[in-house]
C-alpha cells in the first residue's frame, strides 16, 4: 500500500508518520503545502491512500484535486470541530481530529480497507463545499473570572500563554498574568496561527510581542517579549524551522 501525507506542520507530519509505522504502514512521502503536492503529483503515480490536511499554509488542500483527478482515497486530517465534521460523518467521510489519537487513526485504517473493497468515490466537491464558505474563526477575546467580576481580555492584549503548576495562564502586554480554564493544546486550534506560534511544551507565544530573538544552546533560540520575564522562553529544537517560516 502507497501512503503519503499532506501536512503543512513539519513536527505534526512526522508525528504521524511514527504512529503509522508502529502500525506497520510505511509513509512513502511527506508534503508540506499545495505547491509542493501540485509538483509531486505531476511526477509520481497516485497513491492509494492520502493523508490530508485540510488548511495548508498555502490555502484549501481541495486546490490539489483542481489541477489532478485523484482517485486515493482519503483520510482528513484537520482540526476543525464545528458542523463541517458532524457532516463528515453523516457522510461516511473519515477524518481525524488533531492532535491525532492513536486508536481513532487505526479504526480509520480499518474504515479504509473495508471500503477499498468497494471502491467507493469520495465526492471532493462535497467535502470542499463544507469549508469553501466557512473559513475558521479563530478567538478574538478571552472571559475571564476575577473574584465576582469578569474581565474581557482581547487577543490583542496577549503577549503570551504559559502553563504551570497544572495550570494556563494569560500574560497581557499589561504585564499581568491571568489563569484561564484551557489547554495550550486547546488554545493551538482556537487561535490565529498568523498571530500565535507554539514554541514549546510550555509557551505559546505572539508574532506582535517579541522583542528580541538570541541563538541558544544546541541550535535553539531564545526569545523575549516586551514584558514577560517570569521565566525563560525557548524555541524547542523540532520547533526551531518552523518558527523561523512563521516569522517569515
Amino acid at each position: 500500500m502507497k501512503v503519503i501525507i499532506i501536512e503543512d506542520e513539519k513536527p505534526a507530519a512526522r508525528l504521524l508518520k511514527r504512529k503509522l509505522e508502529k502500525l506497520n504502514i510505511p509513509v512513502n512521502e511527506m508534503l508540506h503545502s499545495i505547491e509542493e503536492s501540485i509538483g509531486w503529483f505531476s511526477k509520481n503515480e497516485h497513491p492509494d491512500l492520502i493523508f490530508l490536511d485540510i488548511q495548508l499554509s498555502d490555502g484549501l488542500s481541495f486546490e490539489i484535486f483542481d489541477k489532478f483527478s485523484i482517485k486515493s482515497a482519503v483520510i482528513f486530517t484537520t482540526a476543525y470541530d464545528e458542523y463541517a465534521l458532524r457532516a463528515f460523518k453523516l457522510n461516511s467521510i473519515d477524518y481525524l481530529l488533531k492532535p491525532i489519537d492513536e486508536k481513532e487513526l487505526e479504526e480509520a485504517l480499518s474504515k479504509y480497507k473495508e471500503r477499498a473493497q468497494s471502491k467507493t468515490a469520495l465526492d471532493i466537491n462535497w467535502v470542499r463545499s463544507m469549508f469553501d464558505h466557512n473559513e475558521k474563526n479563530y478567538k478574538e477575546r478571552f472571559s475571564i473570572k476575577i473574584g465576582q467580576q469578569l474581565k474581557i481580555v482581547n487577543t490583542s492584549e496577549v503577549e503570551c500563554f504559559f502553563s504551570e503548576n497544572k495550570g494556563t495562564y494569560i500574560h497581557t502586554a499589561q504585564n499581568r498574568d491571568y489563569l484561564i480554564d484551557a489547554t495550550l493544546e486547546q488554545l493551538e486550534d482556537e487561535l490565529s496561527p498568523k498571530e500565535f506560534f507554539r514554541v514549546s511544551r510550555k509557551f505559546i507565544i505572539s508574532l506582535g510581542a517579541i522583542r528580541e530573538i538570541l541563538v541558544h544552546s544546541n541550535s535553539r533560540l531564545k526569545i523575549k517579549l516586551n514584558t514577560y520575564k517570569n521565566d525563560e522562553i525557548i524555541v524547542s529544537r523540532e520547533r526551531v524551522s518552523d518558527f523561523k517560516n512563521w516569522i517569515g
